[in-house]
């Protein structure tokens, strides 16, 4: 059987390490905004994470699909070609998934 003491001491240790973790971020903000580092990365993450989410879930959902990728690549392609014009991203977004709905539960691309 475990000492109470140390239960309650390891419980200890880890709610400090845990809030030390999330509390270094804030403690250290004003360093790692002037960071040329962090401000690159800021600048390249974002994109990269959403075109990584993106091509992800456009290759799961054509693998899956015996008609091929086309309404995925139709609602990538008015995405990108919405946001390039109208740089709008709530519009874009929102055009190309409305063009996926009906591509897909209308099957409108089937052979």
């Amino acid at each position: 059987m475990l000492d109470s003491g140390y239960v309650v001491s390891v419980l200890v240790a880890m709610g400090l390490v845990t809030f030390a973790l999330r509390a270094l971020p804030f403690v250290a903000a004003q360093w790692l905004q002037k960071h040329p580092v962090v401000q690159s990365l800021g600048e390249f993450l974002p994109l990269a994470i959403m075109t990584l989410l993106l091509t992800h879930t456009v290759v799961g959902a054509a693998i899956n699909d015996p008609h091929g990728p086309w309404p995925e690549l139709l609602a990538v392609a008015l995405v990108v070609v919405a946001q390039w014009r109208g740089k709008h991203a709530l519009w874009s977004i929102l055009a190309g998934t409305g063009l996926y709905v009906v591509l897909r539960n209308f099957n409108l691309l089937e052979g």
